[in-house]
Order: structure tokens, then sequence, then C-alpha cells
């Protein structure tokens, strides 16, 4: 559970964030990518009256691809990612990205951490790994 403070009278609870929105250039490619690669075919996408699209994963995770309307502009460092249950899992998935012609931009293989950053269609990195629970 989350709790953030400074919202009315108490902190806010959550149990997760639940959804991220990024601009896209082209939003048919981007959710291919997100559906062959993250699993945001779970259930199925909507769009919105203001063209948004929005995708879920199993977990009902939203991801909201909206149209850009002007180039983007992506930090570096800024990426996103999700939680592989574990070292082979983050491997084979590197493996299957990399057949794929997918360009990765990032790999650890440590005993406490195992990761894979890829770029998306837009060249937004995101992120695959894996750590021990602690």
């Amino acid at each position: 559970m989350v709790r953030v403070d400074g919202c009315g009278d108490g902190p806010l609870a959550s149990d997760a964030v639940d959804h991220l929105a990024i601009p896209v250039s082209d939003q048919d490619r981007s959710r291919e990518f997100y559906e062959a690669y993250f699993g945001f075919g779970a259930r199925a996408a909507r769009r919105d009256d203001d063209g948004v699209l929005m995708l879920y994963d199993a977990r009902g995770f939203a991801l909201a691809l909206g149209p850009a309307r002007e180039p983007i502009a992506r930090p570096e460092w800024m990426h996103f990612g999700v939680g592989l249950p574990d070292r082979d899992a983050v491997l084979a998935f590197r493996d299957r990205l990399a057949a794929d012609g997918v360009e990765l931009v990032e790999e650890w293989d440590e005993p406490d951490y195992v990761s894979v950053k890829c770029r998306d269609p837009d060249g937004y990195i995101v992120e695959a790994s894996w750590e021990p629970p602690a």
C-alpha cells in the first residue's frame, strides 16, 4: 500500500500506480509493440473521445497512448518497467527481443539483479527485470 501525504485530511491510500500516459507518434505501431512484448492485450483496448488509446494488462494496469501533436522529447534516463518472476524469464525475454530485432539498450546479469532495457517504436526505454525478494 502506498501512502501519499498532503491529500485532504489524511494520506492517499493505494495498492499501486495503475496507469501511465505517454505520447506516441503512431498508436497502432505502439499498440502492436506493447501487446506483443509487455502483455497489454489482456482485455479489449478502448479509444477515448480525446483520441487516447487505452491498453490494459492482466493486472488492470492501463497504458494510455496519446497522439503526439509535436516531436516527442524524452530525457535519456527516463524509463519504465515490469518485474519478471525470475532470472531465466528476463534472459528468455531478452533473447526474444533480440531475435525480433528490437533495439536493446542495456543489460545487467548480476546475482541480485537481472535486467534488459529496450526501445519502443518512439524511443522510450522499457525495462524488464528481476530482483530476489528482500
